[in-house]
């Protein structure tokens, strides 16, 4: 079959609610893989029909409201039972940030059912007046499992808008002592007045101890400024220690960080070390540039050391190459996750692969607790495309496994912008096989929130043997523009991958022409989380500089 008849078809089962899987085939990277043929997945979708009431709009009606739009979803798969998967994700999205409520959700058979519970960290997720959850929309949410089982849930509410008169916002927190079927009042982390914004939380249950729950979040003030938050818990989330700075990113101007979140080192002789990651964004002048870093803590997170910087990193973000037209991915945001060994493997979007011309998925790993990290590689399998938002997991036996996107099969010119999602595992980070998840389907057909938007990240954990990618897939129903799928991908790892790792060009220059393209998706990247956030930052650094 060929490549467009597998777009067609795999666009007309996914408009029926079937997911289709064009499984990857065998050839060499300089002739690229073979085409995809046709290979039907279960019809595993994890969201159903919004539960937010019709007439809900929460009290701030800015922007378009995206009815039955689901995005960014988040999940982790429990210890003591590889069948129980717990995701979350925003729920009914707006184009000018967050969405009416979260809903979270489990299953008890690996995925092929869930129940679902909307949230009460906003008014259209059921929240009383005055109650923690007492805000206009949601966002960000996170979830993980403690090894004895209790559910773990963070979500960011806020009024609707940042930085600006009125505005609120809060990191709120939740557990669940029954696997993810019920679940406690939100508690409140941290709340804000208009002079600052909390924003990109992330919560982890330490894995070597139920007791500790940490979350980490990035709490941003109106001159461009954005320390990294910690909230703890030592009582397996039923009650939370003040929130506090524990980092605060420091350069020749004006500094933030995003993206934070903590991995515990289960494995190895550095088992109960913490690492946080993160991306700092330095501007200094009218440049800004991005790194990825880590933080270590060997006391349960309440002494960090110095921060460990991993890479820059170079993206210049994904844009339709037929319209222009901006995908909001994830740009500027790392993934993370640490093997059973103690190891630990960080990846994000970069374009030094090409010298500017579009992201590849760039990996690092560090053997040594976080006090090193290996040079970046690019693992997507395709080159010669954009390749974006990934997201990161190691199975029990040590397999990792990325997620990601890609526009590889993207030949309907402007009328649609056709996209995959793709799985790559690899033992060594050196070896890829790469499997098919989904796709094609058409990406414009998504909520448009400054770009296409099916969120800054997704979801990947394991059950078993079997990876689970929790992600969004878009399709053309104005009334239901994304849903969240959850496949079983069964992968056999084998020394005949399909490709290999690539490492940049050695001794190569960044361009003035790749230079101005990170700058510019670098602000593009801010402003599409707080509009106008870049202006900010230049405010304060010309207010700096002058004499």
């Amino acid at each position: 079959m060929d490549a467009q008849a597998c777009k067609s078809i795999s666009l007309a089962l996914i408009a029926a609610g079937l997911l289709s899987a064009c499984g990857g085939g065998g050839g060499g990277d300089a002739a690229g893989p073979a085409q995809p043929t046709l290979g039907e997945l279960p019809a595993r979708k994890a969201s159903a029909a919004s539960p937010v009431a019709a007439t809900c709009t929460g009290g701030n009606t800015t922007g378009t409201l995206y009815r039955g739009a689901e995005v960014e979803p988040f999940a982790a798969v429990a210890p003591n039972n590889a069948n129980r998967l717990l995701a979350a994700w925003q729920q009914d999205r707006f184009s000018d940030g967050g969405a009416l409520a979260i809903v979270s959700a489990v299953s008890d058979d690996g995925g092929a059912t869930w129940q679902r519970t909307l949230q009460p960290m906003s008014r259209c997720g059921g929240a009383a007046t005055s109650s923690a959850g007492d805000f206009a929309r949601s966002s960000d949410p996170w979830v993980d499992f403690a090894p004895d089982g209790t559910a773990h849930l963070l979500g960011l509410s806020f009024s609707g808008a940042a930085l600006t008169a009125g505005s609120s916002s809060a990191m709120l927190a939740s557990r669940s002592i029954d696997g993810g079927r019920t679940w406690s009042a939100p508690a409140t982390l941290q709340s804000d007045a208009a002079g600052l914004f909390n924003d990109k939380g992330a919560l982890t249950a330490d894995a070597t101890d139920a007791r500790f729950v940490y979350a980490v979040w990035d709490r941003v003030d109106s001159a461009g400024r954005g320390p990294a938050m910690l909230a703890r818990s030592v009582t397996g989330g039923a009650s939370w220690e003040a929130a506090r700075v524990f980092y605060t990113p420091s350069s020749a101007g004006t500094s933030q960080t995003i993206g934070n979140r903590i991995v515990v080192l289960a494995g190895g002789a550095e088992r109960g070390t913490l690492v946080n990651v993160f991306a700092q964004i330095d501007t200094v002048g009218s440049a800004s540039t991005v790194r990825m870093g880590g933080l270590r803590s060997t006391d349960q997170g309440q002494t960090w050391g110095a921060p460990v910087f991993i890479s820059d990193a170079r993206a210049v973000g994904t844009r339709d190459p037929a319209t222009g037209h901006a995908v909001r991915d994830g740009s500027g945001l790392p993934t993370v996750a640490a093997g059973p060994d103690g190891s630990l493997w960080v990846a994000w979007q970069d374009a030094r692969f090409s010298n500017g011309a579009r992201d590849a998925i760039a990996l690092s790993k560090s053997t040594d607790g976080g006090r090193t990290w290996s040079a970046p590689v690019a693992i997507n399998r395709v080159a010669s495309t954009a390749a974006f938002t990934p997201a990161l997991h190691v199975r029990a036996d040590g397999v990792v496994g990325v997620l990601h996107y890609d526009l590889r099969n993207d030949t309907a010119g402007a009328a649609q912008l056709l996209s995959d999602a793709w799985l790559l595992t690899s033992r060594d980070g050196v070896n890829w096989t790469e499997t098919h998840v989904a796709g094609p389907f058409d990406l414009a057909a998504a909520p448009d929130a400054s770009g296409y938007f099916l969120g800054d990240y997704q979801g990947l954990t394991s059950s078993g043997a079997a990876f689970v990618p929790v992600l969004v897939l878009s399709q053309a129903d104005a009334a239901n523009r994304n849903d969240v799928y959850a496949p079983r991908i069964d992968v056999a790892v084998t020394a005949q991958a399909s490709h290999q790792a690539r490492a940049a060009a050695a001794g190569s220059a960044i361009s003035a022409a790749f230079r101005a393209a990170q700058q510019s998706a670098t602000a593009a990247a801010l402003d599409r989380r707080l509009p106008g956030w870049s202006a900010r930052v230049q405010a304060t650094e010309a207010a700096r500089r002058t004499p």
